[in-house]
């Protein structure tokens, strides 16, 4: 990677206009100011060059805590595309492919009708689990509990004919699809940081909060909604679940800008980082493609009625959101070209690489937005971002 020590270089470098690249630190600060969010550390790369590193307002509320670069931050479901990087390397290997049905490497998954569900299905949010789903809270941060519970559900959809975004539970199958094949003899926690933390050096990642990151970890605080998408009690409660013992494959990630901008800076060169390949050029090309067609997303029926927006493609790849073609609303910016692809976590994070702009973007706030709001502001943060954009 070009700045495996974060070295800031001059926009105009890059073809980018520092003045209007500016704007996108100004209206981050009147954000704060306006208590929409406590604060947020952003950082904005083009052709592998960081041209944007900072951290502004408070990553504490109740502390006033000033927010800093190396602030770890729970990553929601940035978690996601770690767990899918780990699963399609197994496709790569041979040990799956994306029609193997799931259980055929977890057995007593497939009763109550769901036999036929595969692995590209779940990865691609088409497997006809659900969305919210009727497991205690308390019950995923163990992730065989949570194979267990999940085991004993019945189908909620015909797979493959309905897109339903899984928030937790279809990548909780999908790790222990990791784990078997592994033979059973690592854990998933073990498994991910062997394989993809320790490889692209993100010392400051875990999957549970590791002890000695402690006094970085910025707390999970809700801000300002009573209703929503879901709950901001639940997610508060998410604050004492993510303990060092906890293993949620979906939403149980612990992070810096810094270490997940080396993971996306590694889907920008094609798997490939500081020499250590994860995954092929091809398998990302794949994952970042459209699987979802023009079928909307049924987790965002209420989302949809409750803002009064209007019906849009999901957009899904595997394990990635994708920008797509229209303007709606989007994490990534109307500004993005279509095969813009990365990720967002409820109400907090997004990261997403557009491929044509060779622009990189990682974003992780403190006090959780309803989710809404957060998705028309991290439009409003990257079309801000992209509009830097001044020559090839």
């Amino acid at each position: 990677m070009e700045n495996h020590n974060m070295e800031i270089h001059k926009p105009e470098l890059v073809g980018i206009d520092g003045d209007r690249l500016n704007r996108l630190s100004t209206s981050i600060e009147r954000d704060v100011e306006k208590g929409t969010y406590d604060g947020a550390v952003v950082i904005v790369a083009r052709h592998g060059k960081v041209v944007l590193h900072e951290a502004i307002g408070s990553t504490d509320h109740k502390t006033g805590r000033t927010a800093k670069k190396d602030d770890v931050f729970a990553v929601m479901s940035l978690t996601k595309p770690l767990a899918a990087t780990l699963l399609l390397s197994r496709f790569e290997r041979g040990d799956l492919r994306l029609t193997t049905r799931i259980a055929d490497i977890i057995p007593e998954f497939g009763v109550l009708a769901k036999g036929r569900i595969t692995v590209g299905q779940l990865l691609g949010h088409t497997g006809g689990m659900g969305g919210m789903l009727p497991i205690p809270l308390d019950v995923y941060p163990n992730l065989e509990a949570t194979v267990q519970s999940l085991c004993a559900l019945p189908i909620q959809a015909v797979p493959g004919k309905s897109v339903s975004y899984s928030p937790i539970g279809s990548h909780s199958i999908l790790a222990e699809v990791v784990r078997r094949l592994d033979g059973g003899k690592r854990s998933y926690r073990q498994i991910l940081e062997e394989e993809v933390m320790i490889p692209l050096g993100m010392k400051d990642t875990s999957l549970g909060a590791r002890p000695d990151l402690a006094d970085r970890r910025v707390p999970i605080r809700a801000r300002g909604w009573e209703e929503g998408l879901m709950s901001p009690a639940m997610l508060e409660a998410l604050d004492h679940l993510l303990d060092e013992k906890a293993e949620i494959p979906s939403a149980g990630a612990f992070s810096t800008a810094t270490d997940y901008f080396r993971f996306a800076e590694m889907l920008r060169r094609g798997g490939e980082l500081n020499g250590t390949r994860l995954l092929s050029p091809l398998t990302i090309d794949l994952a970042t493609r459209n699987q979802t067609g023009q079928m909307t997303n049924d987790a965002w029926v209420f989302a949809r009625e409750f803002r009064n927006w209007d019906e849009f493609p999901a957009y899904l790849g595997l394990g990635f959101y994708l920008r797509g073609e229209g303007i709606f609303p989007q994490y990534y910016g109307s500004l993005a070209s279509p095969r813009t692809f990365g990720h967002a976590g409820v109400g907090s994070m997004v990261f997403w690489i557009d491929p044509v702009r060779d622009m990189t973007f990682v974003g992780m706030t403190a006090g959780l937005m309803e989710e809404t709001y957060s998705i028309e502001r991290w439009q409003r943060l990257s079309d801000i971002a992209l509009s830097s954009i001044v020559t090839p």
